[in-house]
């Protein structure tokens, strides 16, 4: 049995950032692939990580982002899917 795949579901295709997203990795049409990418510089140049768990509650712009104060790392990914305009 064939499956299909939703046109444009790639990590590679354009989507565009809501403003809470935007704080953080800029409002141009970006890839999710590179949205991944920014978030974890931002996240690492502010020393917003210990282990496994993302400390957003040190953050406004991760915060807001995230809803949550602290995160495990892999609630980054179901994040910026609640942030794509």
């Amino acid at each position: 049995m064939a499956t299909t795949k939703k046109a444009g579901s790639g990590l590679g295709t354009l989507v565009k950032p809501d403003a809470v997203l935007g704080a953080i990795v800029g409002t141009a049409p970006i890839s999710r692939m590179d949205i991944t990418k920014k978030i974890w510089v931002y996240i690492k140049k502010n020393g917003l990580q210990d282990g496994r768990t993302i400390l957003a509650s040190k953050d406004a712009k991760l915060s807001a982002f995230l809803g949550k104060k602290d995160v495990q790392m892999f609630a980054i990914a179901k994040a910026v899917s609640n942030h794509l305009a």
